[in-house]
């Protein structure tokens, strides 16, 4: 049964930096896609950002591309998500999924497991 933790979540000014990290147990990834999705309050769970596994490709929403960067360490099992430049619509539980496969990415019902989730508030 594959696990995911997040981390790593809390209270940023605008303009600051923070960085997640979501650590995988119970298997080692080798193929598959892990990627982060957020949820603000009142709204729809929305693509963060993705990597694929296998050859570390990544893809990003338009709304943080340029100010979020997804990585990985595969000695650790545990991705991350470094984000700078925060703004308060960042502000969100951000949660980390895993899927076995490459199905759509950006797409929530694509993904088998999920984590916790981890709080991200930006003030202004």
């Amino acid at each position: 049964q594959v696990q995911l933790a997040e981390s790593g979540g809390g209270l940023v000014q605008a303009g600051g930096s923070l960085r997640l990290s979501c650590a995988a147990s119970g298997r080692t990834f080798s193929s598959g896609l892990l990627s982060w999705f957020r949820q603000a309050p009142g709204k729809g769970r929305e693509f963060v950002a993705s990597i694929r596994w296998s050859d570390r490709r990544t893809y990003y929403a338009d709304s943080v591309k340029g100010r979020f960067t997804m990585s990985r360490d595969n000695t650790k099992n545990t991705v991350y998500l470094r984000m700078d430049s925060l703004r308060p619509e960042d502000t969100a539980v951000y949660y980390c999924a895993a899927q076995d496969y490459e199905l759509r990415y950006d797409v929530a019902t694509s993904y088998k497991y999920w984590g916790q989730g981890t709080q991200v508030t930006v003030s202004s």
